[in-house]
């Protein structure tokens, strides 16, 4: 028997969304291993066999007489822990759509799957009622053009490679901050290297024979920390950094290089030394900025030693227990309008070519719609990527984002292939569930990576073993999305992330030894095979089965690829061939 209660759709969602101007695509969940095959029932809601406002009743009781409906075969588009999940595309005549799914079970049962009822299909009569009837059918009622999610083309074959500016290279050391440590020194929350925009510029050249042609810069703007996520001045690069006339200088020379440049958006907070906030430390309530900022009560700062503050009730809100970095009321008129004049100008004056959004998740989400109307009006390309760790669906239904960063698909990856924190059969569930969450245009639009500045580095996750970080790559490498390297991750850098443990920031290596250069001769084949096949980022995974329980298979695709996940060496037979993999080992053709 069918679990009627496993049936699961929702209209407007990664179920059911318009993939382009032209064609709907159609999911269904449902329990596993109960269902042998499943159709969409689907047509225009407007053809009828007699009477009503032209052609019937839309949705009232005595709805029957609809002819409109064909039948559409779906595909099993992935298996989770305990679902099945059919797939289906479909082009309305006249981009409006009435639909149910008919799902044929093992027993020879056969149910419809509608918007109010499952009801059993039976019998030639009930189908002939059921079929007819308009009422139980879910609706798409129209495919307009301005709620399609367009993402910029340009990002499916993008190599992005991240930037922690203060720690990748020292252009100028004498622009360097007064109290600059020696480069390589140990990385605190309070110590700074001198690395700066200059730097960057110097080594354009390595990034683009890396292969890489698109750089995510964390923040640059003046700010106090070497983080920057405490910004000062939103028109102004920092000093230290080569203010703007250095970053209009980076500008260039990536562009000029075939290189899009992607900035860090701090608009969820700001630094404690920002003018607006010292105006309300010194007014208090009288400021102009008051309403700038979520204040419980003034005076902001309390009469007490700083030692003796209590962050979880303290006299404004904060990003998360940071007191140096006051949260911003995007709902307050003038403070949204100051920030959209900041997401405007610089991609005006200095065209850059995407925005990164620090925690994304915390703004309002009419702040994300004014946001993207702004960018990209001045920009249409121009790439809005959130920083959500969790599943995101809100704000990828064509008004806000492009996509997010993969973090989900990032603790897949790191939990199998560093931590063995999966078995096999999770990880793949996990991918799974991934691709899954979202719909297909923006899978092909996502950022993946493996670190980043706010996580552990891959290495450090691996114990230092490389074969099971180029496993790791490996597969982030071959999956829909564009990938990231964070700065040092083709050369093997390690660093763990912490309470006040920063390893993960340290000072990017320019003098790798001879087992990071064959690491760095590693990334440099991954990204010269993802290069030169579009079907890496088709935004679904088929798995192949191996027998085996370490060694994943998949396909891509005229690609196979099998990974041995294992301290062991291991064999597969595919297509009547044995393969061997050493421990850590992996094949493709």
């Amino acid at each position: 028997m069918i679990t009627r209660s496993s049936l699961t759709h929702t209209v407007k969602s990664a179920d059911s969304y318009a993939y382009d101007e032209q064609t709907l695509h159609l999911r269904l969940k449902c329990a596993k291993d109960e269902v042998e095959r499943v159709s969409l029932w689907i047509g225009d809601p407007y053809r009828w066999a007699e009477g009503g406002l032209d052609g019937g009743n839309l949705g009232g009781s005595d709805a029957h007489g609809w002819v409109g409906g064909n039948e559409v075969p779906m595909e099993r588009e992935g298996v989770t822990e305990h679902h099945d999940h059919w797939f289906a595309e479909f082009t309305p005549p006249k981009r409006r759509s009435r639909y149910g799914f008919i799902l044929y079970g093992k027993d020879g049962e056969k149910i419809l799957f509608g918007e109010k009822r499952t009801v059993d299909l039976d019998s030639k009569a009930a189908e002939e009622t059921e079929l007819s009837n308009l009422s139980n059918f879910f609706c798409f009622p129209y495919i307009n053009p301005k709620d399609v999610l367009v993402t910029p083309q340009w990002t499916k074959s993008t190599v992005w490679y991240q930037i922690f500016p203060e720690r990748f290279a020292n252009g100028r050391p004498e622009i360097s901050p007064k109290n600059a440590e020696p480069w390589g020194s140990v990385p605190t929350s309070s110590n700074f290297m001198g690395g700066d925009l200059w730097g960057v510029i110097e080594h354009l050249d390595y990034l683009k024979n890396l292969g890489v042609n698109g750089l995510y810069l964390c923040p640059i703007f003046t700010a106090n920390t070497s983080h920057k996520y405490d910004t000062v001045d939103y028109f102004n690069v920092d000093p230290h950094f080569g203010g703007n006339e250095a970053f209009r200088a980076l500008i260039k020379e990536a562009h000029d290089r075939g290189m899009k440049v992607m900035l860090d958006a701090v608009f969820n907070h700001i630094g404690d030394q920002h003018p607006f906030w010292l105006d309300v430390v010194k007014n208090g309530e009288k400021s102009q900025y008051a309403d700038w900022f979520w204040i419980n009560q003034f005076p902001v700062y309390p009469d007490t030693d700083k030692s003796e503050w209590d962050c979880w009730n303290f006299n404004y809100e904060t990003f998360g227990n940071v007191l140096e970095m006051p949260k911003l009321n995007t709902e307050h008129q003038p403070c949204r309008e100051y920030l959209l004049d900041v997401a405007r100008y610089w991609v005006e004056e200095f065209d850059i070519d995407g925005w990164r959004l620090d925690v994304a998740n915390e703004v309002d989400h009419q702040f994300w719609r004014e946001f993207r109307n702004v960018v990209k009006q001045v920009k249409p390309d121009c790439y809005i990527l959130g920083e959500i760790w969790h599943e995101g669906m809100p704000w990828l239904r064509g008004d806000q984002y492009d996509s997010l960063m993969n973090y989900p698909m990032t603790q897949a990856i790191t939990d199998y292939f560093a931590l063995d924190a999966q078995n096999k059969q999770q990880f793949m569930e996990t991918v799974t569930g991934a691709y899954l969450a979202y719909p297909r245009n923006v899978n092909e639009a996502m950022f993946n990576l493996l670190e980043s500045h706010d996580t552990t580095r891959l290495i450090s996750l691996c114990g230092n073993d490389l074969r099971r970080a180029k496993l790791a790559y490996l597969f982030m490498f071959t999956q829909a999305g564009a990938p990231c390297i964070y700065y040092g991750g083709e050369v093997a850098m390690e660093g763990r992330k912490g309470m006040g443990l920063e390893d993960n920031r340290r000072c990017m290596n320019w003098a790798p030894n001879q087992t990071e250069l064959d690491f760095k001769a590693f990334i440099e084949q991954m990204i010269e095979l993802r290069k030169g096949d579009d079907s890496f980022n088709q935004p679904y995974i088929d798995w192949l089965e191996t027998h085996h329980p370490t060694v994943v298979g998949y396909q891509r695709g005229s690609r196979r690829f099998l990974i041995n996940n294992s301290d062991s060496p291991a064999s597969v037979t595919l297509d009547n061939r044995d393969i061997s993999l050493p421990a850590y080992g992996y094949w493709y053709n």
